[in-house]
């Protein structure tokens, strides 16, 4: 009924809009974090703020665009199409940033001790410049081709010469793009790789532990902490697929079941949880570093509630040479691992 389908409509906006703000104002005291604390500024947390980045993008364009898509106006068909390219770019970018981020901590247990000789800043920078240069090849695909247009043109004339189109996704975008090449291409082999990362990270970590314990107790530390990270990492990664999963095989069912009429409301409850992806990952990735929590604090006592607060703590570091577990003394002649959690 059109009364039922304009509450879905107004309800779906209103938790897009909810999104949006959430998404924006985690990612963007993230961002404000690392920008004041000096202690954040190393390589692990240039990917973070790449993610960052692109889930405020997701938040400020995005999820606009998507409210703008699902209100259907009537458009020229390569404006509709740049609205939706633009969507697969932002998400396309925030799927990577998570990836290049477990590979990231997944060589911080491989090689703790010459991680920094191996991760440098100008490597880190050229992996973020990387995952932007794949994500707009990826989602600006369709501008050179793979698009719904000649198909709108071929079925019964209801494309005309002005090329104007009532503007949703799936009158512009090709299945078989979102399917085999996004789906499968870009999609759910990055997953199928961050689970084989996130468990070779817990069977490296445990085999640490158990060979350390009858050992010194001190490099149990530094693992304990990396086992605490994993968790988060595992908790990523069952977000990312609750959160993306839906979507693609909704997709599927799309391309290889086109006479199955899907439901609007599970429509909009896929879209919604890839764009609640980006709101929760700063609750994983920030919230659960200490040093973060602190910048927070420290962000929301100075300038929210105009309280003198204290300069960051400097608190010793803990580092891991090749025999020993040194903490708050001299670094070893060999390049070592700082811990930032």
């Amino acid at each position: 009924m059109p009364g039922d389908v304009f509450a879905a409509k107004a309800l779906y906006m209103g938790m897009e809009v909810v999104i949006a703000v959430s998404s924006v104002i985690g990612n963007v005291m993230v961002v404000w974090a690392v920008n004041i604390n000096k202690s954040l500024r190393d390589t692990t947390f240039c990917f973070i703020v790449s993610l960052a980045l692109a889930d405020i993008a997701v938040g400020a364009l995005v999820i606009p665009l998507a409210i703008t898509i699902s209100i259907g106006l009537q458009t020229h068909f390569y404006s509709c199409l740049l609205v939706a390219c633009t969507v697969l770019v932002l998400t396309q970018s925030s799927i990577l940033a998570l990836l290049a981020i477990a590979i990231d901590r997944y060589l911080r247990v491989k090689i703790p001790t010459s991680y920094k000789r191996v991760v440098t800043p100008k490597r880190a920078r050229i992996a973020v410049f990387v995952c932007w240069t794949v994500s707009f090849i990826i989602g600006l695909t369709p501008m050179l081709g793979w698009n719904n247009l000649h198909n709108l043109q071929r079925d019964n004339g209801s494309l005309g010469p002005d090329l104007i189109i009532t503007c949703q996704f799936e009158n512009v975008i090709s299945m078989e793009y979102m399917v085999y090449f996004n789906f499968f291409g870009w999609v759910l082999p990055p997953l199928l790789f961050m689970l084989i990362i996130y468990s070779e990270i817990f069977y490296m970590i445990h085999k640490q532990l158990n060979k350390k314990v009858s050992c010194h107790t001190e490099p149990n530390k530094y693992y304990d902490k990396e086992l605490k990270l994993a968790k988060s990492l595992a908790l990523v990664l069952f977000l990312f697929a609750v959160s993306w999963l839906p979507l693609h095989i909704m997709n599927c069912i799309t391309l290889f079941c086109p006479k199955y009429k899907k439901p609007m409301f599970l429509i909009y409850i896929a879209i919604l949880l890839t764009h609640g992806n980006s709101a929760v990952n700063p609750i994983v990735y920030a919230f659960r570093i200490k040093k973060f929590r602190t910048a927070f604090q420290r962000i929301w006592k100075q300038y929210f509630c105009c309280k003198e607060a204290p300069p960051p703590e400097s608190q010793p570091s803990e580092r891991l040479d090749n025999n020993h577990y040194i903490a708050g003394t001299a670094a070893p002649p060999e390049p070592a691992l700082e811990h930032n959690v």
